[in-house]
């Protein structure tokens, strides 16, 4: 596998790269099992991007890979749990790039091939370094350029939560033909939802639903922004739905899986329970409840991929 000096003096375009696959998103019309408050309803479908770099995975890679080639490092290492999205989407980057990768993972007792999508990294071509639950919450947050034996390397913190992952969220909304009202994402990390905080126009409104239980979304916020000052002028722009989490990342519950059931009747793409369901599930009850305050209003809702 070429190392990142290889693609730097290769013919390999990055940019260009990046730009034939995110041109795959489009934004089309949605419905909701209870929508009756003539709210107009989007979806931006970043899931569409590729099967494997998806959504708003190959968007926190992007710029994360382009600072890598300009410290003309020997490869990328990055973290991820046992089924990161992530991860996967960093190692089927790497194959594509002929980029060296290297995947540290949560859990010593895993391997390789504990589940497909460690199988599926291996496979690609990413190295698996497999890290006690101590030593990966000690270093998962590590961040750009770092050497190791004497070579350099750039690093990606879990989940492309850095700058340059908000960087490349910020052109989800430069890439839209026009204005809404709301935007709504599901957020883990807060890359995505920082970048969208960002981009979107003065008058509008971000809507987060975090996927965990009793996650303080304004101090990840401030800590991943890193600049108090900005972030109090943007979070007038932000709304927070803080109780569609079903109990916890990867919880869920009979009513979200009814309700992703009958969506999937209505609608001609899919959602899954961990990220995207509990987006839908949560707007579609905010809409319910509030319906003055979506009355003739538009809504987009950033569809953020992921392998299920």
């Amino acid at each position: 596998m070429k190392n990142l000096k290889n693609l730097r003096s290769s013919s390999v375009n990055l940019s260009a790269w990046f730009e034939k696959r995110i041109q795959h998103s489009r934004v089309e019309s949605f419905h909701l099992p209870l929508n009756t408050s003539q709210v107009e309803l989007f979806i931006k479908r970043d899931d569409l991007i590729h099967q494997e770099i998806s959504g708003n995975k190959l968007r926190k890679l992007k710029y994360n890979l382009l600072a890598a080639i300009r410290e003309n490092v020997e490869g990328i290492i990055t973290f991820g749990g046992a089924y990161s999205n992530h991860l996967l989407a960093t190692a089927a980057a790497g194959k594509e790039l002929g980029i060296s990768v290297i995947g540290m993972v949560r859990g010593e007792e895993l391997n390789t091939q504990s589940n497909p999508i460690l199988a599926r990294c291996h496979e690609l071509g990413m190295n698996l370094e497999f890290l006690t639950r101590t030593e990966f919450s000690a270093k998962k947050h590590q961040n750009g350029l770092v050497q190791i034996e004497g070579s350099n390397y750039w690093v990606i913190p879990e989940g492309g939560a850095n700058a340059e992952g908000i960087e490349g969220c910020t052109e989800i909304v430069t890439e839209l033909d026009q204005h809404y009202d709301y935007y709504v994402v599901a957020q883990g990390t807060t890359t995505t939802s920082l970048g969208l905080l960002k981009s979107i126009p003065e008058h509008a409104k971000l809507i987060v639903v975090p996927v965990l239980k009793g996650f303080d979304v304004e101090r990840e916020m401030r800590t991943l922004l890193q600049d108090d000052i900005l972030f109090e002028k943007l979070r007038s722009k932000l709304l927070v739905l803080e109780s569609y989490h079903q109990g916890g990342y990867a919880k869920t519950s009979p009513e979200l899986l009814t309700f992703i059931d009958v969506f999937h009747v209505q609608n001609n793409f899919r959602i899954e329970p961990v990220y995207t369901g509990k987006v839908f599930y949560a707007l579609n009850d905010v809409l319910t409840k509030e319906k003055e305050m979506f009355s003739g209003k538009s809504v987009l809702v950033l569809h953020t991929g992921g392998v299920w």
